[in-house]
């Protein structure tokens, strides 16, 4: 069992607060901002005594970058965002946006016309939900505590044709757009969904993470025909209303501990007893648990610990589910499920350990270019897996390279269940679950979805297999999600079986009802094992020949 790998879509980007920026630089850019608003006589800056270090701990809450890019011209920004963060504690004001005009750009070539316009704060409403941290944090590493899109084309409802026509002879009005709630998984995309639904095209966003859980997140965008702020407000009201749903931040919010394990009977021959694991090296952390190879009545197993500083009601629901889940799971290409500890603060999971590692190790870090019998064979293993479990009424919601373990005779199994559900479950799926690069668009699109999304998902880790790149290697997750959404699909290698071409274009259609269910997906895949080994064995060779 593996829940972290170094491909960081999981979660929302950029997380970390070090750097290489120096101390004495942003001490004097905090300078700079306290001198300018003392010199243009803002009220608070003169008056409050305390102003200073009020200054200073709103620049502690956020990661050095943010003082870096802090526009020294417009230094009420600053405080701008401080009284964002400020409303975002209050959970009947969130998700708080403020809105402004920027400038027109004139699309002919000429200069840019800068206009300045006063602020719009969107205002307090007493009908947002509360956003609840719940998906998984896992992946953090290898993003920049700042991320910034630059042109990036999210217009999908006009026709390009007569959008380039208008934009020829008419200024391209640029607003500003800034968020603050409580930090989630999935954030940036969705917000970045949210103004793509209003035909807004992003031209730069830079996020920030506070160090007490909450987001700044800034987008510079176009698209919107007129330059008044004020009805871009009242229209972003609207959208935020109308998804309401996907902010709550998860589909179950009403599954508890309690009901989730009592729905299945009284703890079984499951139910550990924590002194009598031995614990031995960590090999791997995530955001609310840690993963620990030890031993247990003899026996190598995988110990999943959640950390007890982080344990909430979302967090111990997620727990729940997920034994819900393996105490009623066993295959050969499911990792087998050994036992819980189920008594808070001592929350643990113990499977069978995998001593082979995860597939995406064993492609990417080893950089194996599988022949066709391996490759169908792993994609047999899986596709087994995965039919057991939708058989089952189970969708895994996160399936991707990284979440398939093998054993010492490489038998690939289905492992990590911390986002799986059962399909019975009440309510209906929409929140954004997953990783991105092997998303679904209607997960994406936080569209209601089904196990089809598994189906997906399957397809990118087939496409893994043929090629032992990682998907959309030279985009940003942020980037390869968007651009599922408009149809984008990873570049197919002109020297595919044909057969497995047919099978993965259909298994990634954007239509969910046009992708095969895993019972098809495993007989086309043992058909082409058995029939057509042979034939593209030759072909292969002769392609290392050329």
């Amino acid at each position: 069992m593996e829940f972290i790998e170094g491909v960081g879509e999981s979660s929302s980007p950029p997380r970390s607060f070090g750097g290489g920026i120096g101390g004495a630089a942003l001490y004097d850019i905090r300078n700079v901002v306290y001198n300018r608003l003392i010199e243009i006589g803002n009220d608070e800056a003169v008056s409050n005594p305390d102003f200073r270090e009020i200054l200073d701990s709103h620049f502690n809450r956020l990661p050095p970058s943010y003082g870096l890019d802090v526009n020294l011209d417009r230094v009420e920004d600053v405080l701008l965002h401080r009284k964002l963060l400020s409303l975002a504690k209050d959970p009947e004001k969130r998700p708080v946006f403020h809105v402004r005009f920027m400038e027109n750009l004139k699309t002919d070539g000429g200069e840019v016309d800068l206009v300045e316009c006063s602020s719009s704060v969107s205002r307090p409403r007493s009908d947002f939900n509360h956003i609840v941290h719940v998906q998984n944090k896992e992946e953090e590493r290898g993003f920049e505590p700042c991320s910034k899109l630059e042109d990036l084309n999210l217009d999908v409802r006009h026709d390009s044709d007569s959008m380039e026509k208008r934009q020829e002879i008419c200024p391209t009005p640029l607003h500003e757009v800034i968020f603050s709630t409580p930090d989630k998984p999935k954030l940036l995309s969705q917000l970045s969904a949210l103004l793509s639904d209003l035909g807004l095209n992003i031209r730069e966003a830079h996020v920030f993470s506070t160090t007490d859980g909450y987001s700044l997140d800034v987008f510079v965008v176009d698209g919107w025909a007129i330059e008044d702020a004020d009805s871009l407000r009242k229209a972003m009201e609207e959208a935020v209303d109308k998804s309401e749903g996907s902010w709550s931040g998860s589909s179950h919010s009403k599954f508890s501990v309690k009901k989730a394990l009592a729905a299945q009977g009284e703890p079984g021959n499951w139910e550990i007893d924590r002194r009598l694991l031995k614990i031995g090296d960590k090999v791997a952390s995530g955001s609310c648990g840690d993963l620990y190879q030890g031993f247990y009545l003899g026996q190598d197993v995988a110990i999943k610990i959640l950390r007890s500083e982080h344990l909430n009601e979302a967090s111990e629901d997620e727990f729940a589910q997920e034994v819900a889940i393996l105490r009623e799971v066993q295959h050969e290409n499911v990792v087998h499920f050994i036992g819980a500890c189920t008594k808070s603060p001592d929350l643990c999971i113990v499977t069978e350990y995998m001593p082979g590692g995860s597939l995406y190790k064993y492609l990417h870090k080893n950089k194996r270019d599988l022949k066709l019998p391996e490759l169908l064979k792993f994609a047999i293993d899986v596709s087994k897996g995965m039919e057991y479990l939708h058989c089952n009424g189970i969708i895994h919601r996160d399936l991707k390279s990284a979440n398939l373990l093998m054993d010492t005779l490489q038998v690939v199994k289905v492992a990590d269940f911390g986002v799986a559900r059962f399909l019975h479950q009440d309510g209906v799926m929409t929140a954004e679950t997953g990783t991105y690069r092997w998303m679904a668009p209607e997960v994406i699109n936080h569209q209601p979805y089904d196990q089809k999304a598994d189906v997906f998902s399957f397809a990118i880790v087939l496409w893994e297999l043929m090629t032992a790149k990682i998907p959309y290697e030279n985009m940003t997750p942020l980037q390869a999600a968007l651009g599922v959404r408009q149809g984008l699909r990873p570049d197919i290698p002109q020297d595919i079986h044909p057969r497995l071409c047919d099978l993965m274009k259909r298994c990634w259609d954007a239509s969910p009802d046009n992708r095969p269910p895993f019972s098809v997906i495993r007989t086309e895949l043992e058909d082409i094992l058995d029939n057509d080994q042979e034939t593209t064995a030759t072909t292969i060779s002769l392609n290392d020949a050329l």
